[in-house]
């Protein structure tokens, strides 16, 4: 099983989609790394070398950030909207969409299961 980026990538997939496993990596990353690194579509994990494995590792380190550094980023760029008190950190705040969708119906997602209303009759 490879390990790149502290994850454990699946090694029966294709070595473009195993690396969209990584938080921050996705389907244009992925392919952007395999063209750089040299490998063809078509190969799977299991069929990489240990050389071919230190490349993806090495291209994903240098050039993008991704998981933990990612997460948090996005965390403190949160935490600094709520300290703001701008109107998207009140809605993170409050759990509510962020960017501007209706909460009349729908937003379930962000506002959690529906909570009953007591003496609302149908």
């Amino acid at each position: 099983m490879a390990r790149i980026a502290g994850v454990n990538i699946p090694t029966n997939k294709r070595v473009e989609i195993a690396l969209q496993y990584i938080h921050g990596i996705g389907q244009r990353h992925a392919k952007e790394i395999t063209e750089r690194v040299g490998i063809e579509e078509s190969r799977r994990v299991s069929q990489l070398t240990d050389a071919e494995i230190l490349q993806i590792r090495e291209a994903i380190d240098r050039d993008y950030t991704v998981e933990g550094d990612l997460r948090r980023e996005t965390s403190v760029n949160i935490k600094r909207l709520t300290d703001l008190a701008s109107y998207r950190g009140l809605r993170h705040r409050k759990g509510l969409p962020v960017r501007g969708q209706r909460t009349h119906t729908n937003a379930r997602t962000r506002k959690g299961p529906a909570k009953p209303i007591a003496g609302k009759k149908k």
